[in-house]
Protein backbone atom coordinates (compact mmCIF):
# COMPACT_ATOMS: atom_id res chain seq x y z
CA UNK A 1 0.00 0.00 0.00
CA UNK A 2 1.21 3.51 -0.62
CA UNK A 3 1.61 5.68 1.97
CA UNK A 4 -1.70 7.37 1.87
CA UNK A 5 -4.16 7.33 -0.75
CA UNK A 6 -6.44 10.51 -1.26
CA UNK A 7 -9.69 10.48 -2.63
CA UNK A 8 -11.70 13.72 -3.66
CA UNK A 9 -14.68 14.18 -4.78
CA UNK A 10 -16.88 16.90 -6.08
CA UNK A 11 -20.42 18.61 -7.30
CA UNK A 12 -23.14 20.19 -6.70
CA UNK A 13 -25.07 20.65 -3.62
CA UNK A 14 -27.48 18.00 -3.50
CA UNK A 15 -25.71 14.90 -5.12
CA UNK A 16 -24.60 13.46 -2.07
CA UNK A 17 -20.82 14.67 -2.40
CA UNK A 18 -20.39 15.12 1.34
CA UNK A 19 -22.14 11.72 2.01
CA UNK A 20 -19.88 9.97 -0.56
CA UNK A 21 -16.43 11.13 1.46
CA UNK A 22 -18.33 10.20 4.56
CA UNK A 23 -18.68 6.54 3.60
CA UNK A 24 -15.40 6.36 2.20
CA UNK A 25 -14.13 7.74 5.89
CA UNK A 26 -16.15 5.07 7.60
CA UNK A 27 -14.68 2.39 5.41
CA UNK A 28 -10.90 3.10 6.43
CA UNK A 29 -12.00 3.36 9.72
CA UNK A 30 -13.31 0.13 10.11
CA UNK A 31 -10.39 -1.41 8.32
CA UNK A 32 -7.60 0.64 10.50
CA UNK A 33 -6.40 3.24 8.69
CA UNK A 34 -6.05 6.42 9.69
CA UNK A 35 -8.51 8.88 7.92
CA UNK A 36 -8.42 12.47 7.71
CA UNK A 37 -11.67 14.35 5.61
CA UNK A 38 -12.09 17.61 4.74
CA UNK A 39 -15.44 19.08 3.32
CA UNK A 40 -16.24 22.81 1.66
CA UNK A 41 -19.74 23.82 -0.06
CA UNK A 42 -20.92 27.14 -1.19
CA UNK A 43 -23.73 29.11 1.19
CA UNK A 44 -26.29 27.47 -0.97
CA UNK A 45 -28.10 24.61 0.18
CA UNK A 46 -28.64 22.66 -3.16
CA UNK A 47 -27.05 23.65 -6.15
CA UNK A 48 -24.05 24.97 -5.11
CA UNK A 49 -20.41 24.11 -5.36
CA UNK A 50 -19.26 21.11 -2.63
CA UNK A 51 -16.20 19.02 -2.32
CA UNK A 52 -15.38 16.38 0.04
CA UNK A 53 -11.41 15.03 0.28
CA UNK A 54 -10.84 11.93 1.67
CA UNK A 55 -7.07 10.93 2.65
CA UNK A 56 -6.65 7.21 4.09
CA UNK A 57 -3.45 6.13 5.69
CA UNK A 58 -1.73 2.96 7.58
CA UNK A 59 0.22 5.70 9.40
CA UNK A 60 -0.72 9.57 11.06
CA UNK A 61 -1.78 11.71 8.09
CA UNK A 62 0.15 15.01 8.27
CA UNK A 63 -1.71 16.63 5.95
CA UNK A 64 -5.71 16.40 5.50
CA UNK A 65 -5.18 17.86 2.01
CA UNK A 66 -5.55 16.33 -1.63
CA UNK A 67 -2.89 17.47 -3.40
CA UNK A 68 -2.57 14.82 -5.42
CA UNK A 69 -5.03 12.75 -6.18
CA UNK A 70 -5.73 8.55 -6.45
CA UNK A 71 -8.81 9.47 -7.37
CA UNK A 72 -11.38 12.10 -8.26
CA UNK A 73 -14.35 11.61 -8.33
CA UNK A 74 -16.17 14.46 -10.56
CA UNK A 75 -19.61 14.99 -10.81
CA UNK A 76 -20.33 18.32 -12.24
CA UNK A 77 -18.49 19.98 -15.59
CA UNK A 78 -17.34 22.99 -13.21
CA UNK A 79 -15.47 20.65 -10.71
CA UNK A 80 -13.92 18.82 -13.34
CA UNK A 81 -12.62 21.77 -14.85
CA UNK A 82 -11.46 23.11 -11.53
CA UNK A 83 -9.71 19.78 -10.00
CA UNK A 84 -8.33 18.18 -12.73
CA UNK A 85 -5.36 19.95 -13.25
CA UNK A 86 -4.43 17.83 -9.43
CA UNK A 87 -4.17 14.48 -11.19
CA UNK A 88 -0.95 12.45 -10.98
CA UNK A 89 -0.07 10.57 -13.75
CA UNK A 90 -0.77 7.46 -11.82
CA UNK A 91 -4.62 8.78 -11.00
CA UNK A 92 -8.00 7.99 -12.03
CA UNK A 93 -10.96 10.19 -13.09
CA UNK A 94 -14.41 8.69 -12.36
CA UNK A 95 -17.00 11.04 -14.24
CA UNK A 96 -20.58 10.74 -14.54
CA UNK A 97 -21.06 11.54 -18.14
CA UNK A 98 -24.70 13.02 -17.24
CA UNK A 99 -23.04 15.79 -16.03
CA UNK A 100 -19.50 16.23 -16.85
CA UNK A 101 -19.80 16.34 -20.63
CA UNK A 102 -16.07 17.91 -22.06
CA UNK A 103 -13.22 15.76 -21.22
CA UNK A 104 -10.04 16.77 -21.76
CA UNK A 105 -7.95 15.09 -24.08
CA UNK A 106 -4.51 16.27 -22.53
CA UNK A 107 -4.48 14.43 -19.17
CA UNK A 108 -2.27 11.28 -18.47
CA UNK A 109 -4.60 9.90 -16.16
CA UNK A 110 -6.78 7.25 -16.92
CA UNK A 111 -10.38 8.83 -17.18
CA UNK A 112 -13.62 6.31 -16.97
CA UNK A 113 -16.54 7.42 -17.42
CA UNK A 114 -19.50 5.92 -15.07
CA UNK A 115 -22.90 6.70 -16.08
CA UNK A 116 -24.19 6.29 -12.20
CA UNK A 117 -27.33 8.30 -12.73
CA UNK A 118 -28.46 6.41 -15.78
CA UNK A 119 -27.31 3.56 -14.44
CA UNK A 120 -29.61 4.08 -11.35
CA UNK A 121 -32.19 5.37 -13.23
CA UNK A 122 -32.55 2.21 -15.68
CA UNK A 123 -31.93 -0.34 -12.38
CA UNK A 124 -34.50 1.23 -9.76
CA UNK A 125 -36.42 4.03 -11.76
CA UNK A 126 -34.67 6.50 -9.86
CA UNK A 127 -31.18 8.28 -9.96
CA UNK A 128 -31.76 7.61 -6.06
CA UNK A 129 -28.90 5.18 -6.04
CA UNK A 130 -26.01 6.82 -8.11
CA UNK A 131 -23.69 7.26 -5.46
CA UNK A 132 -23.53 3.70 -4.19
CA UNK A 133 -22.91 2.96 -7.84
CA UNK A 134 -20.01 5.24 -7.71
CA UNK A 135 -18.37 3.65 -4.56
CA UNK A 136 -18.71 0.31 -6.34
CA UNK A 137 -16.92 1.96 -8.94
CA UNK A 138 -14.21 3.47 -6.54
CA UNK A 139 -13.95 0.49 -4.02
CA UNK A 140 -12.54 -1.56 -7.19
CA UNK A 141 -10.28 0.65 -8.87
CA UNK A 142 -8.51 2.13 -5.93
CA UNK A 143 -7.92 -0.98 -4.37
CA UNK A 144 -7.65 -0.16 -0.88
CA UNK A 145 -10.75 -0.51 0.14
CA UNK A 146 -12.29 -3.69 1.28
CA UNK A 147 -15.55 -4.48 -0.85
CA UNK A 148 -17.55 -6.02 1.88
CA UNK A 149 -16.59 -2.95 4.38
CA UNK A 150 -17.65 0.02 1.55
CA UNK A 151 -20.77 -1.90 1.60
CA UNK A 152 -21.35 -1.98 5.36
CA UNK A 153 -20.50 1.60 5.75
CA UNK A 154 -22.84 2.27 2.80
CA UNK A 155 -25.97 0.28 5.12
CA UNK A 156 -24.35 2.09 8.00
CA UNK A 157 -24.64 5.85 6.96
CA UNK A 158 -27.83 5.11 4.92
CA UNK A 159 -30.07 3.28 6.77
CA UNK A 160 -32.71 2.77 4.10
CA UNK A 161 -33.09 0.82 0.83
CA UNK A 162 -30.30 -1.70 1.90
CA UNK A 163 -31.13 -3.96 -0.90
CA UNK A 164 -31.39 -1.09 -3.27
CA UNK A 165 -27.94 0.36 -1.77
CA UNK A 166 -26.57 -3.18 -1.87
CA UNK A 167 -27.29 -3.96 -5.36
CA UNK A 168 -26.51 -0.32 -6.80
CA UNK A 169 -22.63 -0.79 -5.87
CA UNK A 170 -22.27 -4.25 -7.30
CA UNK A 171 -23.40 -2.57 -10.25
CA UNK A 172 -21.08 -0.09 -9.70
CA UNK A 173 -18.28 -2.32 -8.94
CA UNK A 174 -18.90 -4.81 -12.11
CA UNK A 175 -19.17 -1.89 -14.18
CA UNK A 176 -15.93 -0.37 -14.08
CA UNK A 177 -14.00 -4.37 -13.77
Amino acid sequence: MKERTEILASGFGGQGVVRLGQIIGEAGVRQGLHVTMLKSHGTEMRGGYVRSQVVLSKDAIDSPICESPDCFIALSGAAYGQFRHLMPKYGIILYDPAFVEEISQSLDCLQKAIPAKELSSKNFGSPLFANSLVLGAVARLVGILDKDIVVESILRVMPKFHDENRRAFQIGYDYVG
